[in-house]
């Protein structure tokens, strides 16, 4: 058996025996993320789907999301995953300029992701999204606003959009270190951020969690569950389960998740939140969304001290127009949302 086979049947044998993690609870979306896609045949997602159907409770409309590179995917493959009953792809695409797309070394052009997404359609396939970079220091606002118009032609749902970000130890970091490139400053990322926004409200796509634009009745169920707090669970190397009082998240080695299997065990490590803590993450999570911060949750969830504390300090944002209270419930407005993490990390408890 080689190794793609025994990860395989790991999941599977995990999936199995955390059947009882989400308590019965309707399943309304399934995600293969990850690295993990790319290596699954046909046969491997059929299994895998099956043993899911087999041990949980699963929504009728249920939302079973493949990511993807487009050079992962053909018109074979494709019709594969349809016929496996995946009703939605998250594509890769980062940019559908080559340059940009040369810059970050990434394996396919735009010409691969425009076909990728043609033939998609083709197929059937009706519920698609992209994930888009900007601030790639070779992206100005004529390449970026192409991008979005080619968006549009492609007649995609919804668009994952996030900021580029420069992390130590890569490729990217010694570039700007050695001054052989030049790092965006924040007014030229808040340039091509407005354009985003200008765009996608142009064009009927709402905003529904900072990085998150749908169009209307295609929000993606796997994100919404995330950043409004719902519970998770996560199989596989790396993967991260959340029921409400702890997080766990799994051995990232495919090795030791591998071997702790064999023996029917889970090699994991977890940690169990403060009300403090699921406090913070609530109004971190939910600040990000048009469902807002409620008082009233706050109070029911996390109790008066908790209420009266996030009351207090949020009226220094409020004050300077940054939030909008509905119904007892706090927004970022378009300008709040440029500086979310700072108004959430003013809004704390510590």
């Amino acid at each position: 058996m080689d190794s793609k086979d025994l990860i395989v049947e790991c999941l599977k044998k995990e999936i199995e025996s955390r059947a009882n993690y989400l308590h019965n609870k309707k399943i309304k979306s399934i995600y293969f993320g990850g690295g993990t896609p790319s290596i699954l045949e046909s046969k491997d997602i059929n299994s895998i789907l099956n043993y899911i159907y087999k041990h949980y409770n699963l929504d009728e409309n249920i939302e079973i999301t493949f990511e993807c590179n487009p050079d992962d995917l053909n018109f074979e493959k494709l019709i594969s995953l349809k016929k496996n009953g995946i009703n939605r792809l998250s594509i890769g695409l980062q940019s559908l300029n080559d340059k940009d797309l040369k810059f970050m070394n990434r394996n396919h052009s735009a010409s691969q992701s425009k076909q990728a997404i043609f033939d998609a359609k083709k197929i059937g396939f009706n519920n698609i999204s992209v994930d888009l970079i900007y601030g790639i220091p070779s992206q100005n606002l004529n390449s970026w606003k192409n991008t979005l118009l080619t968006i549009l032609k492609l007649e995609i749902q919804h668009i994952s959009a996030y900021a580029l970000t420069i992390e130590k130890n890569t490729q990217l970091y010694h570039l700007v270190k050695k001054k052989k490139i030049n790092e965006l400053n924040e007014k030229k990322f808040l340039r091509l951020y407005d354009e985003l926004i200008s765009f996608t409200k142009k064009n009927n796509f709402i905003q529904y969690e900072i990085s998150n634009f749908g169009k209307k009745d295609f929000f993606s169920n796997h994100n919404i569950g995330y950043w409004t707090g719902n519970h998770y669970l996560g199989i596989g190397p790396s993967s991260h389960s959340f029921n409400g009082n702890s997080r766990r998240w799994n051995v990232s080695s495919n090795k030791k998740y591998i071997d702790s299997l064999k023996k029917n065990n889970c090699n994991y490590k977890t940690e169990t939140l403060s009300i403090k803590e699921k406090y913070n993450e609530y109004v971190f999570t939910s600040l990000r969304t048009i469902w807002g911060v409620n008082i009233s949750y706050i109070e029911k969830k996390f109790g008066g001290k908790f209420k009266d504390y996030f009351y207090n300090e949020v009226q220094r944002w409020s004050n300077h127009i940054i939030m909008l209270n509905k119904k007892n419930t706090y927004i970022l407005n378009d300008e709040g949302k440029k500086i979310a993490d700072k108004i959430a990390a003013d809004l704390f408890a510590v």
